[in-house]
């Protein structure tokens, strides 16, 4: 699967705005809203409406001791070990009787590799920084997936792969900020770290691969020999925060395998306090908008996570925010494996099966996904570009739905040449007002007349109607699919985000592509005041769709071009002909009708 290489594209804490509606529900809303306005129109007017690695010093601790900038790179000479299991991550036996660990302020150490670009700290054993080498934030830097502010001096938050233990706050507060003695593999791909005050002993190790998102990651605490339960913590935000919006897309999950189904949390869900699920779960992590950090138990190990609501703001955005965090465990001695990186289909699927799910389609998944799937195909097989490829399905779909548009496309026709007979009913009661009883009867001797020669008058929402799930799906696999985050197409530079030029250019071409629409698509009547009405939509559509992604616009862009094709072929074929003819009044013979 392509890997993309440019950028992409809430929980509720007191003191937060109040939640608003998501933009699935502001889309229906407004789709519902321009359907009722043509249903209700025919009744007043009669008629119908057609950035570069850098190596993250920690800051002042809250134990004293600042760490100096700068981190000798790991050694990499060695040979590449085969392909590690968790056992290789396991740190040695416990020693109670461990030598209390010397108190020195030492350098970062990093960790690269093809993908990662990973700082590591002594003091705790933490991570400070944790890069995806072949994706970049949206300010054009390389991604990194910690936010670098949660922790001291700027804010509060103990940083990534810090242990959290409730029951040993002290206890907690003095390793993840105390000392380690650091060990890092001849390969150049794993590092251990040691901590003992002469009774508490910790032991941490990771272990990474060449070329791979999934690692092993191993911890152990106990106390003169007696193990204390521990868990994990990635805490104040995580993803790519150099969105705006990125708060809002943060969540943690776990697949839990007792209900076959993907569990997840918001921030808002830990509002009131952190909370806690367990049992038997296939994974168990975080995750935001288009990339994951996901725990992988051994075996049928019980898995604990705690959500956390953290506040916290970003290198973007002075202002506090709601922030994601998670801590896990599966066990007293914790072994995972660790995935972190892009929620990329294949790449999932390829570490565990059910990991696929971490890729949300949504309630319209059973269009979205396979959308997405077959985009995917033409972009990894045969075109190469997704813009095109967008294209390309768009036609399809359009083709594969012409049968269906073709009884429309008969019935717009038979309603322009009832509009002799539509005239004369109007004439009829003319003059009445809106409040005449009488209007009533002039509306159902419209009616009536359609019902006759099997007319829909709601015929011209037909096109829209057929449109807004395969809208819904696009929408989805724009919000949801790593795979289009910074692809590009023609002018666009990013099919996922709305284009980066002063003046967009889809949306003005697809605000056209409505107006010529309407002038191809048959008219019952002409009246004025409809014609005013209906002029606002290609305006109302446009304000919409200039804020949405280039991708998306592309689509709807595409459906009405291709829509226009087939009204123009249908207009110039006998069937149309036919279907005017049919609902035509008798002609007069000898004076006689």
């Amino acid at each position: 699967m392509a890997e993309s290489v440019n950028g992409g594209g809430t929980g509720n804490n007191p003191g937060q705005p109040p939640k608003e509606m998501s933009m699935e529900v502001r889309l229906l809303l407004a789709f519902l809203l321009m359907g009722a306005v043509m249903f209700v129109t025919p009744y007043f007017f009669k008629s119908v409406a057609p950035p570069p690695a850098t190596k993250t010093a920690p800051a002042e601790s809250p134990l004293g001791a600042g760490v100096p900038p700068g981190a000798p790179a790991a050694p990499t000479g060695a040979e590449p070990a085969p392909p590690p299991t968790v056992a290789d991550a396991t740190p040695p036996a416990e020693m109670p009787s461990a030598p209390p660990t010397p108190q020195q302020v030492q350098p970062n150490v990093t960790i690269d590799t093809d993908v990662f670009h990973i700082s590591f700290s002594s003091q705790g054993g933490t991570v400070r920084s944790w890069i995806l080498k072949k994706y970049k934030g949206n300010d054009g830097k390389p991604l990194d997936l910690v936010n670098a502010t949660a922790g001291p001096p700027a804010g509060t938050l103990d940083y990534p792969f810090s242990l959290y233990m409730p029951e040993h706050e002290a206890l907690a507060k003095k390793v993840n900020w105390a000392w380690h003695t650091e060990t890092v593999d001849p390969d150049g791909l794993g590092i251990s770290y040691l901590y003992s005050d002469g009774h508490t002993t910790v032991h941490k190790a990771f272990h990474f691969q060449k070329n791979s998102y999934l690692s092993q990651i191993s911890t152990e605490v106990s106390t003169d020999g007696n193990p204390i339960s521990h868990m994990i913590e990635w805490r104040g935000g995580f993803g790519d925060l150099t969105l705006s919006t990125a708060s809002g897309t943060e969540l943690t999950l776990y697949y839990d395998l007792a209900a076959n189904k993907l569990q997840t949390q918001t921030v808002r869900s830990a509002k009131s306090g952190p909370v806690t699920a367990s049992g038997t779960f296939s994974f168990a992590g975080l995750a935001d908008q288009y990339f994951a950090a996901v725990f992988l138990p051994e075996g049928n190990s019980v898995v604990q996570e705690v959500t956390f609501a953290d506040t916290g703001r970003t290198a973007l955005d002075e202002k506090p925010l709601p922030f994601i965090g998670a801590a896990l465990s599966d066990g007293p001695a914790n072994r995972f494996e660790l995935f972190v990186g892009p929620k990329d289909v294949d790449l999932l699927k390829s570490v565990n099966p059910k990991l696929e799910q971490v890729v949300d389609f949504g309630w319209l998944s059973v269009i979205a996904k396979p959308l997405f799937l077959i985009v995917n195909w033409f972009n990894d097989n045969a075109i190469h570009n997704f813009g095109w490829s967008i294209i390309v399905v768009t036609i399809a779909i359009n083709m594969i739905l012409f049968p269906l548009k073709l009884s429309n496309f008969k019935s717009m026709r038979k309603m322009q040449a009832l509009k002799p007979q539509i005239d004369a009913i109007n004439a009829k009661y003319k003059g009445l007002k809106l409040t005449d009883p009488k209007k009533g009867e002039q509306n159902q001797e419209v009616m009536d007349l359609y019902k006759k020669f099997g007319v829909n008058p709601m015929g011209g929402c037909f096109p829209m109607l057929i449109q807004i799930p395969f809208f819904f799906a696009f929408y989805k696999v724009f919000t949801v699919s790593v795979e289009m985050r910074g692809a590009p197409w023609l002018w666009v530079t990013d099919l996922s985000q709305p284009e980066h030029l002063p003046i967009k250019i889809l949306p003005l071409l697809m605000i056209a592509s409505q107006f010529l629409m309407q002038k191809l698509t048959p008219q019952a009547n002409a009246d004025p005041n409809q014609q005013k009405m209906m002029m606002f939509m290609p305006l109302i559509f446009g304000y919409m769709f200039y804020w949405f992604a280039s991708g998306l616009v592309l689509y709807y862009l595409t459906s009405n071009l291709v829509q226009m094709g087939q009204q123009w072929f249908f207009n110039h074929t006998h069937a149309a002909v036919e279907a005017a003819e049919s609902v035509a009044p008798p002609k007069k013979k000898n004076g006689r009708k």
